[in-house]
């Protein structure tokens, strides 16, 4: 009974994230749709139910490739759907030959029942306010017109908090807002205890995804029946066939419609249905056995003179008499014995007609006297409710040997004059060998608790999908504001199986690449390449974490992956230039990286690494491209960074410490970015100033060797040099080869007069650095009691 409780629970479930799939799909919500299709795919990967789904928001997604890649599936592990979503992706993809063989090969199939996420669905004339706004709100975004898309995007959510592209657009605009605004923290439905027939079943927390009634799945009726609280379309399977209401749950007649067949739809029905070929039970095979008359006028006629007349005569007083001393048991306890009853009614069944005639002069010459009759035994195979009844009441029966001498004769009779005539009423008696289907009461009762249950079952669903959905965006809101170990800690409470999908190690890659965190960015990344080896998304991020990391093959073998995977998507064409950039040719990268922006005019990221590959050679054509890239994402922290270092070579302090800090506003968990304001302050000689945001951003990343560097001269210059020392020796340990760093150490030694470890240093120096022998002997030149305040003359970056 529990398994078949949690498969019911989860074919809810999964009823849940297909209605919800398809409203997005329907209103062109994309981004949404393919959200909520991967956590239905992820929750169950042998459902092919939801491998067709995902695969199918993939493609209308633009990423045949990937959809292609889930249902290109060995012969043992396909099915007919599979090659039905194959041979669409083929088509998209051009190859018509391999689209015709997958199609060949479904018509072979001729059992091929589809499954719900294939099905026909009624379409819409106009789509809802919700999606309109959603849709108004990104085109308001792409036209810089950010105000405009905050508010829309606002508006849509507030119609319906489950289209996710709103909320994401909401977040990458920088717009503040508590996710408990739009997710309020939800209770755990409570299962609902029906008493009666007329009690309405209650489940807390249920129907906020369930729309009102002629929705048929419509997005805009998902939100509207309770403010505050989301809402989804009716359970999957057509959704022109099933009737939804405004309640939690379907009313019983929906499930004894004509719905198509379907794997993972299990059909369901309160009526009874008889078999098609009645079994013949032990009491037909020895024929009817003869019947005790009921007066005392017919105790002593023959039994084949009464067998034929009794087989429809009517009860009498005295056969209701029988059955008093189980009236009340069976009464207390009508609802549970009718499945007994119709069960000893299926193997103890009347007979066919010539059969009875055949038995009946069987019994006839083998009984001729009333002891002979008595003593014959007739066991059926399956003993009778009444018979059990009877025999139990211990009281009764020793009332006498006339009522164990009926007892005994009732066991030998027929079924056509058994304890259904005796025990029930003639109103409720069964005109054919059809079992009985319950009493009004009884029905009203049974659905009222299947209504409950089906209400809680709902209830579950919808709660965790809308847990599971405010946890995303808890981590994307803090993903968005760069508040990246609140995103990590947040995606830890996501159960284990989404924990493995190819979305969250995403994040998580994004996450520790913002944070500096290089080789973990790496896994993460290597881990999504291997979930979803197709994907486009996120592949800039790796390809230049794989820049900064200086790894040149893997870096060269992804641009040509993407390459061959979709020659027009930005992602590759920022990994082939990342792969020339990385090799210093950069006329190959800037045409790389152009040639992403042609493609995609609203790819920011394409724009600022061109103004980084030019920001040695021209200002003004860097800064152009840097500002290029901030029309399209005003909240592009990098073109901010680009434009400060722009200015901080150009001397301009005034302008470079705004745009520092305008890059430090969006992003402020970021290390260099601190410490890149913390340079400008060195440079106007606020040097405590300098020295706290060196501090901070040492807090925020104890590994980044160039904060601490520039910490270490600020101490130098503040004559603090025994933490410069300190500073100074740890750099010197992970980067033994940079000069600057060996450079600054022998200047602290000879400050505090030890010239023998600085004379040492300094002949490191000059191996490591033969170029460096002018500056070497600049140092040697200067007081020993001087600070040596030329700093530029030493320090080469």
């Amino acid at each position: 009974m529990q398994s078949a409780g949690a498969s019911s629970s989860t074919n809810y479930l999964q009823q849940r994230y297909s209605s919800l799939v398809w409203s997005c799909l329907e209103a062109d919500l994309h981004r949404s749709a393919v959200f909520y299709a991967e956590r239905y795919f992820v929750s169950d990967l042998s459902n092919h139910d939801a491998r067709h789904l995902y695969a199918t928001a993939l493609l209308q997604a633009g990423q045949p490739h990937a959809a292609l890649h889930l249902v290109d599936l060995p012969p043992d592990a396909r099915c007919t759907g599979c090659l039905e979503v194959k041979s669409r992706c083929c088509t998209t993809l051009g190859r018509h030959r391999q689209a015709r063989q997958a199609l060949e090969l479904c018509l072979q199939d001729s059992g091929y029942i589809p499954t719900p996420s294939m099905f026909h669905r009624s379409a819409r004339a106009f789509p809802e306010q919700a999606a309109l706004h959603c849709h108004a709100a990104a085109a308001a975004s792409k036209g810089n017109q950010l105000d405009i898309a905050a508010k829309s995007y606002r508006q849509s959510l507030s119609l319906n908090p489950m289209i996710w592209e709103a909320f994401e657009g909401l977040c990458y605009l920088g717009e503040d807002m508590e996710v408990d605004d739009i997710f309020p923290p939800r209770l755990m439905p409570m299962r609902a205890k029906s008493e009666g027939a007329s009690d309405i079943p209650m489940a807390t927390g249920a129907g906020f995804f369930t729309p009102v009634g002629g929705g048929g799945g419509n997005l805009s009726n998902m939100w509207k029946h309770e403010p505050g609280f989301p809402r989804m379309g009716p359970p999957a399977a057509p959704r022109d066939s099933l009737a939804s209401t405004e309640s939690s749950f379907f009313p019983d007649d929906s499930f004894n419609i004509g719905l198509r067949p379907s794997r993972s739809q299990p059909a369901t029905s309160l009526a009874v249905q008889p078999p098609a070929v009645r079994p013949l039970s032990s009491a037909d095979e020895t024929g009817p056995v003869a019947k005790k008359p009921r007066s005392g006028r017919q105790r002593n006629a023959p039994p084949s003179s009464t067998t034929s007349d009794n087989t429809n005569a009517r009860p009498s007083k005295s056969a209701g008499a029988l059955s008093q001393g189980a009236e009340e048991l069976s009464k207390s306890s009508k609802a549970r014995s009718r499945p007994v009853l119709t069960v000893a009614n299926i193997f103890s069944s009347p007979g066919r007609r010539a059969q009875r005639a055949a038995t009946s002069s069987r019994s006839n010459t083998a009984g001729a006297s009333k002891a002979a009759r008595e003593q014959q035994p007739a066991v059926p195979a399956i003993t009778r409710r009444s018979s059990r009844l009877l025999s139990g009441n211990k009281d009764k029966q020793a009332a006498g040997p006339k009522a164990t001498g009926r007892r005994k004769v009732m066991r030998t009779r027929s079924h056509s004059d058994s304890d259904m005539d005796e025990d029930v009423p003639p109103s409720e008696r069964p005109t054919s060998p059809v079992p009985r289907p319950p009493s009004p009461s009884d029905q009203s009762i049974l659905a009222a608790e299947q209504a409950a249950q089906e209400a809680y079952e709902i209830a579950m669903a919808d709660y965790e999908i809308y847990n599971l959905t405010r946890i995303f965006a808890s981590a994307t809101r803090a993903l968005a504001t760069y508040d990246c170990r609140t995103c990590l800690d947040e995606l830890e409470k996501l159960p284990a199986r989404h924990q493995r999908s190819a979305w969250v190690m995403a994040m998580v890659g994004k996450a520790h690449f913002e944070l500096g965190e290089y080789a973990a960015a790496q896994r993460a990344f290597e881990a999504v390449r291997n979930l979803e080896p197709y994907r486009l998304w996120d592949m800039e991020v790796f390809s230049t974490l794989l820049w900064h990391l200086q790894r040149s093959v893997p870096l060269s073998f992804l641009a040509q992956e993407l390459l061959s995977i979709n020659p027009r998507s930005p992602q590759a064409w920022i990994a082939v230039g990342n792969c020339f950039s990385l090799q210093k040719e950069k006329t190959q990268a800037l045409t790389c990286f152009r040639r992403a922006f042609q493609l995609d005019p609203s790819c920011a990221y394409a724009y600022t690494l061109s103004g980084h590959e030019l920001i040695d050679e021209d200002f003004d054509k860097a800064i152009n491209f840097f500002q290029s890239a901030l029309r399209v994402d005003p909240r592009h922290y990098n073109a901010w960074y680009g434009l400060g270092t722009c200015y901080m070579r150009m001397s301009k302090l005034r302008l470079a410490d705004y745009h520092f800090r305008k890059a430090a506003e969006i992003h402020p968990n970021n290390a260099i970015l601190l410490g890149c304001v913390g340079m400008v302050h060195e440079r106007t000689g606020n040097l405590e100033d300098a020295l706290r945001l060196f501090n901070e951003a040492i807090q925020l990343s104890p590994d980044n060797a160039l904060v601490r560097y520039h910490r270490a001269k600020v101490l130098i210059s503040l004559r603090r040099y025994s933490l410069a020392i300190q500073d100074l020796e740890q750099l010197r340990s992970s980067s033994p080869d940079e000069s600057n760093v060996v450079f600054q150490l022998a200047r602290v030694y000879r400050l505090t007069g030890d010239k023998v470890k600085a004379a040492q240093l300094l002949a490191v120096a000059r191996d490591v650095s033969p170029k460096a022998i002018n500056k070497i002997r600049r140092l040697l030149e200067t007081m020993p009691d001087t600070d040596g305040g030329d700093d530029s003359v030493m320090d080469e970056g």
